[in-house]
């Protein structure tokens, strides 16, 4: 299994903010079952103010850009999700045009101590 830690921001706008969690509390089934399809074998968003935290656990051969175009292929309810979101997300400082979510740096693992 493999792990990403990924971040991104929200807009600063608390009812946009609470929106967005309100739709992660029924994360449509086309979206769950095509993120299984692709390799995600569990994840969780954690939030804090407007910034976002994602851990994903994958299986071995997971590589994100591959998966993430082939989800959107899987089902049109996956495009539309994401175009959905898109309205509460903004890029991070520094991010290209087409980058949405950045990987994490891993500076501490407690398991290698």
């Amino acid at each position: 299994m493999k792990q990403y830690a990924l971040t991104l921001d929200l807009k600063d706008d608390p009812a946009l903010i609470e929106a967005y969690k309100q739709h992660h509390q029924q994360v449509w089934p086309q979206v769950i079952a095509s993120l299984k399809q692709v390799g995600v074998l569990d994840m969780q968003i954690y939030c804090h103010g407007n910034r976002l935290f994602m851990l994903s656990t994958t299986v071995d051969d997971y590589e994100p850009q591959r998966a993430y175009e082939a989800y959107l292929q899987l089902d049109p309810a996956c495009r539309e999700w994401e175009a959905l979101m898109d309205q509460f997300q903004q890029r991070l400082p520094g991010a290209l045009p087409d980058e949405k979510w950045l990987p994490m740096e891993c500076c501490f693992d407690m398991q290698k101590c």
